[in-house]
């Protein structure tokens, strides 16, 4: 079972299979994110990061690197 400590959930503007795929290699190549995913069903198209080191502002500045709106899901 996971430790809900290392859940980070974020409200991004990743609303396609598209951007999905953009993100793909970059996430799943990064060695502090065990699992990630997005609900593209969902209003907020919620990110999902699992990791045991990140923090909420890393995953935020590595998404707007790339593009995309994200902020803290509250």
């Amino acid at each position: 079972m996971e430790n809900l400590d290392h859940i980070l959930l974020f409200k991004t503007d990743i609303k396609t299979e598209d951007c999905k795929a953009k993100l793909q290699s970059i996430l799943d190549n990064h060695s502090a994110i065990s699992k990630w995913n997005v609900a593209l069903d969902d209003e907020d198209f919620v990110l999902r990061i699992v990791s045991e080191s990140l923090n909420h502002q890393q995953v935020i500045e590595l998404i707007k690197t790339h593009g995309h709106f994200c902020c803290e899901l509250t």
